[in-house]
């Protein structure tokens, strides 16, 4: 049970840490260059450190579910955080939402129910050294060249970059969660785990700022979600509940369909019925 309080703690921290960071990198002075100069800028802005301040708590407490909960629903929960932050700018800032918007975050809020059933508890096997660090490495080495390629270009596409490093720190921080305090500051995965988690926040703030704050984190959330699942399931011992198969299924299509249906509207649309920040 303290895994899924974790993982509720989590959702809560990283929602509230979207809402602040969009508002922040939204007013932030648009420049040409790569997301490391407008990370140093928005460096200045309260808000921005606010709300990165939640998505470390959020990331916090995602790691210790880590420990014992499966990828599959840890970032599922985690994924769910863009609906928390639709609700709270709904309510308290006023952003303006569709109804269909609000169907979407109940069919998420159902693919969730649908993997926490369908989740067993287990610790992650260990991925080894060597061959993590090159197989998890070179995708971010990937990462770090594309998003300089791009640059602000394309808001979706740097946005499922940070996706792809973000999900590298997910599936170090299952492989690594249940270490000793001491014995994870000194594994060579946790150092790479930190980079990933810089190269993603870099990628994030750039799409952030040049696409909507739903649309970002949607295929953000979209590409963590499908790539941890199925290394999670795969290679690290993710459990599933024996007959509850559909169940994981079923609720990862609603939980990604639903990140995607309320990330992407209609273009001619976005600017009136998207939440804005």
């Amino acid at each position: 049970m303290p895994g899924y309080l974790e993982l509720a703690i989590s959702t809560t921290l990283y929602g509230l840490g979207i809402v602040a960071q969009t508002i922040a990198a939204q007013r932030a002075d648009t420049r040409p260059g790569a997301g490391l100069g407008l990370l140093a800028r928005l460096a200045k802005d309260r808000l921005y450190l606010l709300g990165f301040a939640g998505q470390v708590g959020g990331f916090g407490f995602a790691f210790l579910a880590r420990a014992s909960l499966p990828l599959y629903l840890v970032q599922a929960g985690s994924s769910c955080a863009v609906g928390l932050a639709t609700a709270f700018g709904l309510l308290v800032l006023k952003w303006r939402v569709r109804p269909l918007e609000i169907a979407v975050l109940v069919t998420m809020a159902a693919g969730l129910v649908l993997l926490a059933a369908a989740s067993e508890s287990s610790v992650a096997h260990d991925i080894p050294t060597v061959p993590g660090l090159v197989l998890l490495g070179l995708p971010l080495l990937a990462v770090v060249l594309a998003s300089r390629a791009v640059g602000g270009r394309n808001a979706v596409l740097v946005s499922v970059l940070a996706g792809t490093a973000f999900a590298v720190v997910a599936i170090i921080s299952r492989s690594v969660a249940d270490e000793a305090v001491f014995d994870m500051l000194l594994h060579p995965l946790t150092w790479l785990m930190i980079v990933a988690a810089f190269v993603g926040q870099s990628c994030l703030a750039v799409a952030l700022q040049r696409g909507t704050a739903t649309s970002s984190v949607a295929s953000m959330d979209a590409t963590t979600v499908v790539l941890t699942s199925v290394v999670g399931v795969a290679l690290l011992g993710d459990r599933i509940t024996p007959g509850w198969e559909w169940a994981v299924g079923a609720g990862m299509a609603l939980v990604v369909a639903g990140v995607l249906a309320l990330g992407f509207p209609v273009r001619a649309k976005a600017k009136t019925a998207e939440v804005a920040g």
